[in-house]
């Protein structure tokens, strides 16, 4: 497994960016997709994003051409970058690695990732 850690969340308005950073240690960062997911209270995590070993992205179509999912290997680093922001983003969101090493599907459910960061919270205000 590898180790997550999340930071970059905060308050801010609604229409505005905030830009998430989830760092890795462990197992060879490069070899494995990262995702991006969000929970907000009372509601089940959700898949947001997520950028394969390859370095091609995907996303949910809640956030699609909002923000993007990028990362920097020579750092074991991924980054959420969030533009337009809406309050219905608000949530506490995960990084998580992939569980399949060199994999070139599509992770878009919970069990496809087993290692998770602690989470960083995003408020949107109206």
């Amino acid at each position: 497994q590898v180790q997550l850690v999340e930071s970059g969340g905060g308050l801010v308005q609604a229409g505005g960016s905030l830009r998430l950073s989830c760092a890795a240690s462990g197992r060879a960062f490069s070899s494995y997709g990262v995702g991006w997911f969000r929970q907000a209270p009372g509601k089940e995590r959700e898949f947001v994003g997520a950028i394969r070993w390859s370095i091609s992205t995907y996303y949910s179509d809640a956030v699609k051409d909002r923000f993007m999912v990028s990362r920097d290997n020579t750092k074991s680093m991924a980054y959420l970058q969030m533009n337009f922001l809406k309050p219905e983003d608000t949530a506490v969101y995960y990084c998580a690695a992939e569980r399949r090493k060199y994999y070139s599907g599509t992770s878009r459910l919970l069990d496809d990732y087993d290692s998770w960061g602690q989470g960083t919270q995003v408020t949107v205000s109206s």
